[in-house]
């Protein structure tokens, strides 16, 4: 199958769908179906390269594919596919790789109906003016109710239902007239050949042979080997080295023109000088004007990470560094601690991010590590109006010298069936929430709107969230700004020595309580000393909270038989000054198992 260039027969698109609605496995029929991969090489979720994505079911590297199809009009088209990851934390991924289209096809379960990321991410394609293609997939399910699937469209998206396409990626059902879809609906590029070049950078990774791959589409002019560029934002300088498709492999090609979306490698060897949503050009007659949109990405959630053996400490290093070369959105940077030792402070997108990372240290390196409670950033005003911005309780600065704290706060969907509306409100009081709106999707399905503090969806929210709605409710979040909030520091002592590893940022609401959970925890799990040890939980100079563990006692009179009572006094007196003596030169030694245990802790 030939085809050459021409701007107007280039379709480029993108598949959005919340997780688990079968949006790897309707790029899979795809591929089938226009032959570009074999039925010999093929296999399930063929885009997701990472074993963690299909043990999940889920994207979390993007992933673009070239495909070329012949239209019943007899014309050869170049379909560009560009992969997206699904999930809430890697909304400015998605928001990128939707900027390199011109088209979306909206992914939706006829079992399970609209859900929450779908709802997301069929804005994010609205809001860049994309031609959005509904297509109601698992029609052939035993569950399928596609006529209440396209009634929700109606409602919830004010799309035409009778417009969306019915399908079976599993069995193939469909995948022509979608495709035909694509060729009649979505617009060709506007691309202009002849004008300075401009590419948009929407991600890249990192190949250990042969250095940092970088994932373009190509707006304005072409780029090809020799070319000198320069990344916009970063303003450096390299030489390109290849240009290419995927297909679903690399595949060198002479150039990438005007519309088309690729690849190039070039001598770039630091993964911090690639940011996604960057705009490259060439170095002489390049494009004055950078492509909007770009922003750097910054980290939202904060979490320690420790090797259980401190042998490890160089590893995990490693680990981390090799992870950050295809993840430009890590943050790592060295700390220690005085109960775990030498560690790292990482800075992620969100929870399932952070999730994702210790999971492939685990698997990938054969590593045994520890991860304190998440936090987020928040913004200490101090009396000579100087800002800090805080995200380890290590840092919190001497409260005579705070004049105010804000926190940042997420606006959150939450579609839930009706009958657990209750349960759903009651958890969102409990987490400081409040509704501001409330909508029917349909006669069983409410979408419910609420402002929510961020440090407190960043720990057990989403578990809960399942747990009270039985697994249907589904939610996502944005960021909506900070706000003045009453944050201290609560601080865990055990035997009146500060352990920073327990020790957490909180709101004044939450801490008394929290601070009683984690006490009564380690009480459990510490063994007996020789000694009474105290475990306390303070807020600056007040203790909250307070459990002691008991000493282990031995009776020093077992040898008295009958006499004077003055000679056990004087054995219990000695024993006595041996357990205080000993307090005062005693250390206790926390096991490994209280810090996890203290880390799966709910804060409920």
């Amino acid at each position: 199958m030939t085809w050459q260039y021409d701007p107007k027969n280039i379709r480029n698109f993108s598949i959005i769908a919340h997780i688990d609605h079968g949006k790897s496995t309707l790029a899979d029929r795809f591929l089938e179906f226009t032959h570009t991969i074999s039925k010999r090489d093929m296999q399930s979720q063929v885009l997701d390269g990472m074993d963690l994505e299909r043990e999940r079911g889920i994207t979390i590297k993007a992933h673009p594919v070239t495909m070329y199809y012949r239209a019943k009009n007899g014309q050869v088209y170049q379909m560009n596919l560009i992969d997206t990851p699904g999930h809430v934390d890697f909304t400015y991924e998605v928001s990128r790789s939707l900027s390199a289209c011109e088209g979306a096809l909206l992914v939706i379960d006829a079992g399970q109906g609209i859900q929450a990321q779908s709802l997301a991410n069929v804005h994010l394609a609205f809001q860049r003016n994309l031609f959005v293609i509904p297509v109601i997939n698992k029609i052939d399910l035993p569950t399928a109710d596609v006529e209440g699937t396209r009634n929700q469209l109606e409602e919830a998206l004010a799309m035409e239902g009778s417009s969306a396409i019915p399908c079976s990626a599993k069995s193939g059902i469909g995948i022509e007239e979608i495709l035909e879809r694509v060729v009649s609906d979505v617009p060709p590029p506007n691309a202009t050949e002849n004008a300075p070049l401009r590419a948009l950078v929407f991600d890249s990774r990192f190949d250990p042979y042969r250095g940092i791959m970088v994932y373009i589409r190509v707006f304005d002019g072409s780029i090809r080997k020799g070319d000198q560029i320069r990344f916009m934002a970063i303003d450096k300088e390299f030489e390109i080295l290849e240009v290419g498709i995927f297909i679903p492999s690399q595949k060198a090609t002479d150039s990438l023109k005007a519309g088309e979306v690729g690849y190039f490698l070039a001598n770039v060897k630091n993964t911090r000088d690639v940011k996604t949503g960057d705009t490259v050009t060439h170095v002489k007659n390049g494009s004055k004007e950078a492509l909007p949109g770009f922003q750097v990405i910054n980290p939202v959630v904060f979490a320690g990470i420790y090797p259980i053996d401190s042998q490890d400490f160089e590893t995990l290093r490693d680990a981390l560094q090799r992870l950050q070369l295809n993840d430009s959105a890590l943050h790592i940077e060295q700390e220690s601690s005085t109960a775990l030792g030498f560690g790292f402070r990482c800075g992620f997108l969100g929870l399932l991010h952070l999730e994702i990372v210790v999971a492939r240290i685990s698997r990938e390196f054969n590593l045994d590590i520890i991860t304190t409670t998440p936090s987020v950033i928040y913004k200490f005003t101090l009396n000579d109006s100087s800002m800090k911005e805080i995200d380890n309780p290590a840092y919190y600065p001497d409260p005579s010298y705070i004049a105010s704290v804000e926190e940042p706060w997420v606006k959150c969907h939450i579609i839930t069936p009706s009958e657990y509306l209750g349960a759903v409100m009651s958890l969102t009081l409990d987490k400081r929430g409040s509704c501001t709106k409330m909508e029917t999707l349909d006669a069983k399905r409410l979408l419910l709107t609420y402002r929510l503090p961020l440090n407190e969806i960043v720990t057990d929210f989403a578990d809960r969230l399942k747990s009270v709605t039985k697994g249907y409710a589904s939610f996502d979040y944005e960021f909506d700004g900070y706000e003045e909030g009453d944050i201290i520091k609560l601080e865990i002592r055990v035997n009146e020595e500060p352990v920073d590893a327990f020790s957490c940022l909180i709101h004044r609401s939450k801490a008394e309580t929290r601070g009683r959970a984690i006490c009564e925890k380690l009480a459990d799990v510490i063994p007996m000393q020789l000694f009474k040890v105290p475990i306390q939980a303070a807020i600056g100079g007040k203790v909250v909270a307070r459990e002691t563990i008991r000493a282990m006692t031995k009776n020093v009179t077992a040898k008295c038989y009958g006499g004077d009572i003055t000679r056990k006094k004087k054995l219990w007196e000695k024993q006595k000054e041996g357990k205080k003596r000993m307090k005062e030169i005693g250390k206790v030694t926390i096991p490994q198992e209280a810090f996890m245990e203290v880390l799966r802790l709910s804060d409920s």
